[in-house]
């Protein structure tokens, strides 16, 4: 159990940091993927021992595929809890389908695309009431 939560809260703060990077401190998108996904896989490469083997094996998948979803616009979107919301969505997708994607132009990045139109679909639909109003 505490592995799970370890692994959805990895999803959270990795796209959440990406997404800072690439657009509050102006980075871009690639690099601020790029860097957490490095910086994340070295950090357990050189500490291997610091958390059990499936975690320090898996944190650094999270990190790259919840960093995709920090890869958005700040332009598209305006709200850091969406990006949360999105990463927590992508470690939820993650550990519930396992390699179910693989071989749809990776699954990584098909997860976290996957997760942050639902996100932003359902964010929409909350919005669709005040269409009505008069």
């Amino acid at each position: 159990m505490i592995d799970i939560t370890v692994i959805l809260i990895s999803g959270i703060l990795f796209a959440l940091l990406t997404f800072y990077l690439n657009n509050r401190l102006q980075l871009g998108g690639v690099m601020a993927s790029a860097g957490v996904s490095v910086l994340t896989a070295a950090f357990f490469h050189f500490f291997p021992e610091l958390l059990n083997a499936e975690l320090t094996n898996t944190i650094p998948v999270i990190a790259m595929g919840a960093s995709f979803i920090g890869m958005a616009s700040s332009r598209i979107i305006k709200k850091y809890w969406i990006i949360g919301v999105a990463g927590l969505f992508f470690s939820f997708i993650f550990l519930v389908t396992g390699t179910f994607f693989e071989g749809f132009g990776g699954s990584l990045g098909t997860t976290a695309a996957i997760s942050l139109a639902a996100v932003c679909g359902i964010f929409q639909l909350g919005k669709i009431p005040a269409l009505f109003k008069n």
